[in-house]
């Protein structure tokens, strides 16, 4: 059987074509392979079919790492809300209000639509705290800079 730089071609050119059709790039770097092989095949047609067929399966290799080394620099995920998914994290730093008192180092703190359990100093109703952590579920705070100062 003598496999010519045609059937790379063919084979190239339908593994791309199947690749328009499936999601992913899972036919798309053999089928790189493939093409770079009929090349290869055109330009040396003494090579044994057993030469092609390892530079193929040398080239699928090599180009699926590569295409994945270039998606992942090409793709890098922009974090536009990175808080998104910590909606803890997202109230460190902010000051608000003690409805209830601090007792014992732990009290509720209600933001926005959620009451959060909080610990720090024991403070009374109606003190400036500063969201300064987040420990497991709860919110550390500490009394706030302009509460002290007074």
């Amino acid at each position: 059987m003598d496999i010519t730089f045609w059937h790379w071609l063919i084979l190239g050119f339908t593994l791309i074509a199947f690749e328009v059709m499936v999601p992913g790039t899972f036919l798309l770097w053999p089928g790189v392979a493939a093409l770079l092989t009929a090349v290869l095949a055109y330009s040396a047609p003494t090579l044994p079919w057993q030469a092609d067929a390892a530079v193929f399966a040398v080239l699928t290799v090599a180009a699926a790492l590569l295409g994945r080394r270039l998606y992942a620099r090409l793709h890098r995920p922009v974090e536009d809300e990175p808080a998104l998914n910590r909606r803890a994290q997202a109230f460190v730093g902010s000051t608000h209000t003690l409805a209830t008192p601090i007792l014992d180092g732990a009290g509720r703190l209600k933001l926005g639509d959620t009451t959060w359990k909080i610990v720090g100093p024991d403070l009374p109703t109606g003190a400036r705290v500063r969201i300064v952590g987040v420990d497991g579920i709860a919110l550390k705070v500490e009394e706030s800079e302009k509460q002290q100062l007074q």
